[in-house]
């Protein structure tokens, strides 16, 4: 595990980014342009010798710890776990995590400059030989009350902040106890202090008009010690300029994270490399730093806080990386919010990935669960909403979508699609950039869930140029955005699906999975593409073995459904667990499915204990045999109404067209076909209602999708505790499947090698 840290105003020195100018030209002609002068000038001869003044050294210092991170992923490819900066630092740590491009961080970087610099008057110090809460004893002692905390370096180093005749009068009454150092800093404001109070309000309008994306990287924040949240950025750099900067703090977050954890800086000079080493000697010393920040983080408590077990070394490492996952695991969208906004948390304060079941829902229920979901994460903590083609309705499929983007939601489950959308490109394509090297950098990741190798070859092209152009036209994306989505294939990893509960194609995994590896190889080929797209497994994983058999396949991921829908954060009824938690791999069958009725469509379904599977297929053969309810003979239509539906056809005809406009009656009425479909798919509908509701005296009309997983799972834990669903939860049980898988992997590769 690694972090980056970036220093801040003091690390300067004339000499600084003297190789890497020329190998970033870009950046540097950025810098010229935005600050009206030559960067590289400034910091390899300061002719007029100004560097050291605050308006010049902090720009001069964020461009340099810039050239020195983009050389440094350049030349490791590979991003840190984590980042930080300190004080003007973090707006470097900020620009690697991608809350925002270079030039949007040096144009803050210039104004906050240009406000610190009119702070005269104040000074600085700093104390160093005796704890902060030691400093205070003093300066309250003393009735120096105008000084003020301004860094918390380490345990022994803090630095106060006020009046500059103050700071010169605190001087003597530090140096008279015994094992403190005081040392004036060399510079002109009260940084860090209340002092600061009007330029950060200035900022606070300033800052405003910045575009400010969601962070790629987590970031430990200087005014908390801590990561940051979603919407966070912007308050944060407003209160950094007047709050004290909680170095100590930071470090001992990071380290609790992972003692071993190794901390690089990246930028000139060792400043924050002495300050490591020093806080890593006084965390080894002091225990409680671990519990105290344990305690303090809670939930929040970052992901791999001990060593990488072999469990955590499945699956794709840069799968992993991308998603900020500790397991290659996906809790797969189960429709209609089962795979809920709880099962989403837990899966993602454990290290997995959840996504929530949008399918289905209304826009506002969808929009409540967003908001629900976000409230409870921090900002490296992904999950994603799964998204389902809508034949019938395109505009409200381009809805939902403009909703994942005013939440900016990262990540989307594309399920269903046999054919691309302009909701689903526009979603590709919005906030594509590229970053210094030249890559295609996405805001948007999406995951495609399919079982056939032509729409996985839809999902492996770059987006159709005609839906480019429309959607450049209706002004959705730019000519540039337009540009890099022709560059890029639409999916960043795509599921395998075999037979899967719910809809399904009843395909066969070892068949499928290599046949979607080959059209993907063939692809990237084709299109020159630097990344691999991952090639994930879905249906039938409920037990150690089968993931042991998809990740011994090659799979980069694993996702996991029906055995999810039997626990306690699934948004189902307890009567629907119930049944679940008793069925054997042989206890579900085929229907039809009741959103794709005319065509004929399949999904798989609870058999054991239920009539819905036969009586769906009954209604698919009527309608596929006669044109009309009129056709049918007295005894089925009488059958039909009091048997399933519990009603008559024309009380069902009334419901179903409540909601609907004059012209679309008027089509159903102009199509006796199209009525009988209509009626008959209430049936679907209401199985579903029925089973989501828990209403027993419709047990037997329960719609439950489901695949054999769930059966081979609960033969797995038979005898023990998980046999009851009220004991199984989402994230425990994943972390179960994925710790014996790695342990039966262990002992076949050791068989292997006998």
């Amino acid at each position: 595990m690694k972090a980056y840290v970036f220093p801040g105003q003091g690390s300067q020195t004339v000499g600084m980014g003297k190789e890497l100018f020329d190998e970033f030209p870009k950046v540097t002609e950025i810098a010229d342009r935005v600050l009206g002068y030559s960067i590289k000038e400034l910091c390899l001869e300061d002719k007029n010798n100004v560097l050291n003044q605050t308006q010049y050294t902090q720009p001069a210092m964020y461009v340099v710890n810039a050239l020195y991170y983009y050389k440094k992923i350049k030349d490791a490819v590979q991003k840190p776990d984590y980042v930080a900066g300190h004080s003007l630092g973090e707006y470097n740590a900020l620009l690697a995590a991608g809350a925002f491009d270079f030039e949007t961080g040096l144009r803050l970087v210039k104004k906050r400059a240009e406000l610190m610099q009119k702070a005269i008057g104040g000074g600085m110090a700093a104390i160093i030989g005796v704890t902060k809460d030691r400093v205070n004893e003093i300066l309250v002692k003393n009735n120096l009350d105008r000084i003020d905390i301004a860094n918390c370096n380490t345990e022994l180093q803090t630095v106060i902040s006020g009046y500059e005749n103050d700071i010169d009068a605190s001087k003597s009454i530090f140096e008279q106890v015994p094992g403190i150092s005081y040392i004036k800093l060399k510079v002109s404001g009260a940084f860090h202090s209340r002092y600061m109070e009007d330029a950060s309000e200035e900022f606070k309008n300033f800052i405003q008009e910045a575009k400010i994306n969601n962070l790629e990287i987590p970031v430990i924040s200087n005014v908390s010690g801590e990561l940051y949240k979603n919407g966070e950025v912007k308050n944060n750099l407003i209160n950094q300029i007047k709050s004290s900067v909680q170095w100590n703090k930071s470090m001992i977050y990071l380290m609790n994270q992972n003692s071993d954890i190794e901390i690089e800086q990246i930028g000139p000079g060792n400043a924050l490399v002495g300050m490591t080493k020093r806080i890593r000697r006084e965390y080894a010393s002091h225990p409680e730093y671990a519990l105290q920040a344990k305690q303090e983080a809670g939930e929040n408590q970052i992901i791999g806080s001990k060593k990488a077990t072999v469990s955590e070394k499945l699956g794709s490492d840069k799968f992993k990386k991308d998603y900020n996952l500790k397991y290659a695991y996906i809790a797969g969208g189960m429709y209609r919010g089962i795979s809920s906004e709880q099962m989403v948390v837990k899966m993602a304060k454990a290290g997995m990935l959840g996504i929530f079941g949008s399918g289905g829902l209304g826009y506002k229920q969808v929009e409540q669960a967003i908001q629900k979901i976000q409230s409870q994460l921090s900002s490296n903590q992904l999950f994603g909403m799964n998204f389902l083609q809508r034949l019938d309705n395109e505009e409200k499929e381009v809805a939902i979508i403009d909703l994942f983007l005013k939440y900016h939601i990262k990540v989307i489950e594309a399920s269903g699609f046999i054919k691309m959308t302009k909701s689903l490109v526009k979603y590709r394509a919005k906030g594509l950039k590229k970053d210094v090297l030249g890559n295609v950098v996405s805001e948007h990741k999406i995951i495609a869930k399919m079982s056939r190798p032509e729409v996985a070859e839809m999902f492996l092209s770059p987006a159709p140029d005609k839906l480019l152009d429309k959607l450049v036209e209706q002004g959705d994306i730019t000519s540039e955005e337009a540009l890099l989505a022709g560059k890029i294939p639409v999916a960043d990893d795509i599921t395998v699906e075999g037979d899967s509960g719910g809809h399904t194609d009843q395909g066969i995994t070892c068949v499928l999975f290599p046949a979607m590896v080959a059209t993907r190889d063939r692809l990237k080929k084709q299109f020159g593409y630097e990344k691999d797209v991952r090639i994930g497994l879905a249906g039938g994983i409920g037990t150690p073995i089968s993931a042991v058999a998809a990740f011994a396949m090659g799979a980069d991921y694993i996702v996991t459904g029906s055995i999810n829908q039997c626990t306690v954060e699934s948004n189902t009824s307890e009567l629907v667990k119930s049944l679940l938690q008793d069925i054997n791999v042989q206890d579900t069958d085929y229907t039809i499915a009741g959103d794709m009725f005319e065509i004929g469509a399949k999904v798989q379904v609870l058999k054991k204990g239920v009539f819905f599977p036969a009586r769906g297929n009954t209604l698919y053969e009527l309608y596929r045999h006669n044109n009309s309810i009129d056709d049918l003979d007295e005894d089925t239509k009488q059958m039909i109404e009091k048997r399933y539906f519990k009603k008559s056809f024309k009380e069902v005809y009334q419901e179903m067209i409540r909601n609907l406009s004059q012209e679309e009656i008027q089509k159903i009425e102009d199509s006796p076909k199209k009525k009988m479909a209509l009626i008959f798919k209430w049936y679907f509908s209401n199985s579903t209602r029925l089973a989501m509701e828990g209403e027993a005296e419709g047990k037997i009309d329960f719609q439950v999708h489901c695949g054999p997983a769930l059966g081979a799972f609960n033969q797995w834990v038979r005898g023990t505790e998980l046999e009851d669903w009220r004991n199984r939860h989402v994230d425990q049980i994943a972390i179960k499947i994925m710790d014996e898988a790695s342990e039966q992997l262990v002992e076949r590769l050791k068989m292997l090698m006998n």
